[in-house]
């Protein structure tokens, strides 16, 4: 249902959301080298989402997919990105996102704000076929990019391949097939050395 004076909240919200582009993540673009972006990474979501459908163990709403992973970072606009193996840093995220949420989604008119503040919870959850999934892609994208920029932010950062195995064990639930991808990344890095930093410490 459409709000009379709801354009200009939307416009205001997409404008801000075009702040996405200037967010730098720790991940290497494959290609390029260069570090990626919050916006390219919703996309690169995206195209995993529905690459992938067909590899889903449950039945899963691709279109309730593609707006979670599309709004699942949007809260750092205001939170800032914090790299998912620093535990310093993670200490009180939940608290600061909730926070980004609340000033981010209010921008928007209430029942547009209110359906993506929902399903920005659900994909932070993981307790839905939809969530599930679509955290399996935003844990399996990264790893991919890792794996094939020789694994650089694991090197930069230090991290363990059981800490990679870890969080990455909700594609063993959504995408089964795609453990064993998972699990031969893992195993390759090592044996290349992508895991020498911390496991040589």
């Amino acid at each position: 249902m459409k709000e009379t004076n709801g354009l200009k909240g939307c416009i205001e919200f997409l404008i801000k959301c075009d702040d996405m582009k200037d967010i730098e993540r720790r991940n290497l673009n494959i290609s390029s080298r260069r570090r990626e972006n919050d916006a390219e990474h919703s996309w690169s979501l995206s195209m995993m989402a529905i690459t992938l459908y067909e590899f889903a163990a449950e039945k899963v709403n691709l279109e309730r997919v593609l707006k979670m992973v599309t709004v699942h970072d949007l809260v750092e606009l205001y939170a800032g990105d914090v790299f998912a193996y620093d535990s310093e840093r993670n200490i009180g995220k939940a608290q600061r996102e909730a926070e980004a949420a609340d000033k981010l989604f209010s921008i928007l008119p209430e029942y547009k704000g209110t359906e993506l503040r929902q399903l920005w919870e659900e994909f932070d959850r993981m307790d839905t076929p939809d969530s599930r999934y679509a955290a399996a892609c935003d844990r399996l994208q990264p790893l991919i990019n890792n794996f094939f920029t020789e694994g650089h932010t694991w090197q930069q950062y230090g991290v363990y391949p059981d800490s990679v195995l870890k969080r990455n064990e909700v594609v063993k639930t959504a995408i089964p097939d795609m453990w064993k991808v998972v699990e031969y990344f893992v195993a390759e890095g090592k044996r290349l050395g992508y895991f020498d930093k911390a496991l040589k410490k």
